[in-house]
């Protein structure tokens, strides 16, 4: 047990560093997207590019380390990390923006491969701890929320004649600290723990429990992540002070990450479903104060409950998820829940740009109501017909 609790805390440090290089480019990106692109309607695309990065690796990740081990897995996904920050950095000495989107597919690589620290962590400590260990790796973000926006104020001059470059650099110093905390992880090879028969993959996907996770982890990325991804631009939008965008994202990444310290023990008390439930009215409680007004308070409250609402959809659908596969099934449900998650979520932050550029902030907050509800109803129709079951 010992030896599984030392792996839980590495990868909730590993979990600490990739994200505060992820919240460190989703501060920042827009931003500087808007400065490089040719037309401001682009200006979320690298942040679209990372996310595709994630979907896109999220497949051959899975296979990569049904191969080669976890650990060769989530080292690969650091070393694409550091590639992707050192050309962050390289495109903003060099003023281009193709390079610019390029890093940031790189940076969502990394992603993608850090996705699976908390399938790692059930792993290590078995499936008796799930919802325990997966809290603890996602509250490695809390971290995150004070490292990563720091970081880019932290290397913002560092280079004269390159503002934010230095960021960049630092973003990937960071990896290179996540690539000798990965190095200590022991974890069981993932072909002894996935003996077994597995199911053909459309029998595993006609569970309810399966496909609501699914639904639920994707409805509440994809409205987070566009929702988070347009914020710096609106801030600025509205005639707020640039300091206001790092205290925001600040706050959000702590009501992202901060409830994950008792998350996994509500999600055992009360069950997957329930908890997913509370998230998804957090969500439309955020889109309630977003259409309030566009005060610095409104954006600090509604992104706060942007976070808490992501993070109970987040750890409740992904400790369903793990309930809703065999051992021997466990790498291909990951890759396929990862892919379809991703997926949405990167068309949700392509679209994020345009739809604030063309429409505006109100419009935006409303587009996201109608997949929270339908998330909403989907999980609790399954809460309604387990308990009929039990």
């Amino acid at each position: 047990m010992f030896i599984g609790r030392r792996n839980v805390l590495l990868l909730a440090f590993s979990q600490a560093a990739t994200l505060s290089a992820i919240v460190m480019s989703m501060t920042l990106a827009a931003i500087l997207g808007g400065n490089l692109a040719p037309d401001k309607g682009w200006a979320t695309l690298p942040i679209a590019a990372m996310v595709v990065g994630t979907a896109i690796v999220s497949l051959p990740a899975a296979l990569l380390m049904r191969r080669h081990g976890r650990r060769a897995g989530f080292q690969i996904g650091a070393a694409l990390g550091i590639s992707g920050s050192l050309l962050s950095a390289l495109a903003l000495h060099r003023g281009s923006f193709v390079i610019f989107v390029i890093g940031h597919l790189l940076l969502g690589g990394y992603q993608g491969f850090g996705n699976y620290y908390r399938f790692a962590a059930v792993e290590a400590t078995g499936a008796a701890h799930a919802s325990q260990a997966i809290s603890w790796v996602v509250a490695g973000g809390v971290v995150a929320a004070f490292v990563g926006p720091q970081l880019g104020q932290w290397g913002r001059d560092w280079f004269a004649q390159d503002v934010f470059a230095g960021s960049y650099v630092a973003q990937g110093a960071l990896g290179v600290v996540a690539l000798a905390l990965l190095s200590q992880v022991h974890l069981p090879a993932v072909a002894v723990a996935a003996e077994g028969v597995a199911r053909p993959m459309r029998e595993i996907l006609k569970q309810p429990a399966l496909r609501a996770s699914i639904l639920g982890v994707a409805v509440g990325y994809a409205v987070m992540i566009m929702v988070m991804t347009a914020t710096p631009l609106a801030i600025l939008g509205c005639g707020l002070p640039g300091s206001s965008v790092t205290s925001v994202i600040q706050w959000h990444v702590v009501g992202m990450f901060a409830p994950s310290f008792f998350t996994g023990t509500l999600v055992k008390r009360f069950g997957a479903p329930r908890i997913m439930q509370i998230g998804f009215v957090l969500l439309l409680g955020h889109v309630g104060i977003a259409l309030l007004g566009t005060e610095v308070l409104h954006f600090l409250s509604a992104l706060i409950l942007l976070g808490v609402g992501w993070n109970f959809a987040f750890i409740g659908g992904t400790a369903l998820l793990t309930q809703s596969y065999r051992p021997a099934e466990q790498l291909k449900v990951q890759a396929v829940n990862e892919f379809a998650v991703f997926g949405l979520v990167a068309l949700a932050s392509l679209s994020a740009g345009w739809l604030y550029d063309r429409f505006g902030w109100i419009a935006l907050n409303l587009a996201v109501a109608p997949l929270l509800i339908v998330a909403l109803l989907a999980t609790a129709a399954l809460g309604h017909r387990l308990r009929q079951m039990a």
